[in-house]
């Protein structure tokens, strides 16, 4: 990561964010940190001393555009221009068809994607002006096909995924680069709340090493473990029969209710 001198990590107090934060302070990297709740980012920061980076805490809302774009702001006028950017704060409130819950389709709509679109808005126009720097979009393998409790989920995935696909062709010639992560399952608290089995789990501190050497390495995808989500790949192609039959034996969801 020797280009990169000041990374924004959001979704950075717990899972995938706060250990690409770690991961990229022991590269030498200044982390501006950024998640809702400030105490997470005290002890991520406070975890971080020594390191060969540092984390800094800066605790904002990604739903609050002005109040995310003020957050970039501070964060490019007090460490420096932001290099890169890891747009990857996210929810996941698990869904069934029964009840029907258009709340919490809505929570996950405005923070997955909308607080997605609200972050890219506040760093974009500084990357473009300058030609440089980089945005990575995290997205996951829930965006490749519908899976058991994901339909809201899974919904923001696929969309992110077709959002960095997009923006590709514009910010290509403009001299930024842009990165989608399709990780498999990873031991979070997001995935705790699954209720169906989870092939090839990854410990969140190996997803985060495996982020970090992918982003280094350059590409569009970065995504893990590879016999698992090029298989999912693969599944996708199928006739929707097969797709259903399989997806539902292999998470343990044959033989379920919808309910």
């Amino acid at each position: 990561m020797k280009d990169v001198g000041v990374a924004w990590v959001t979704g950075a107090s717990s899972g995938i964010g706060r250990a690409v934060a770690l991961e990229l302070a022991r590269a030498g990297v200044t982390v501006a940190a950024t998640a809702r709740r400030a105490d997470p980012l005290q002890s991520l920061k406070e975890e971080a001393a020594g390191f060969g980076g540092r984390v800094a805490a800066y605790p904002g809302d990604v739903t609050e555009r002005d109040g995310i774009a003020d957050v970039a702001g501070r964060i490019a006028d007090e460490l420096g221009p932001i290099d890169l950017a890891i747009l990857n704060a996210g929810a996941f409130i698990p869904v069934r068809a029964a009840p029907f819950d258009v709340d919490a389709f809505h929570r996950t709509f405005d923070v997955n994607l909308g607080g997605t679109v609200n972050c890219l808005g506040a760093v974009l126009p500084a990357m473009t002006s300058r030609r440089g720097g980089k945005v990575v979009l995290v997205a996951s393998v829930t965006g490749y096909g519908g899976l058991p409790t994901s339909a809201a989920y899974g919904a923001t995935k696929a969309a992110l995924i077709n959002l960095a696909e997009s923006l590709k062709f514009d910010l290509d010639a403009l001299g930024v680069g842009i990165q989608l992560v399709n990780p498999g399952f990873v031991d979070t608290p997001a995935t705790q709340k699954n209720a169906f089995r989870m092939p090839a789990l990854l410990p969140v501190d190996e997803a985060a090493r495996r982020i970090v050497e992918g982003i280094g390495r350059g590409g569009f995808e970065i995504t893990f473990p590879k016999r698992f989500t090029y298989a999912l790949k693969l599944l996708r192609l199928l006739p929707y029969p097969a797709y259903f039959k399989l997806v539902a034996k292999a998470t343990g969801w044959d033989g379920r209710s919808g309910g």
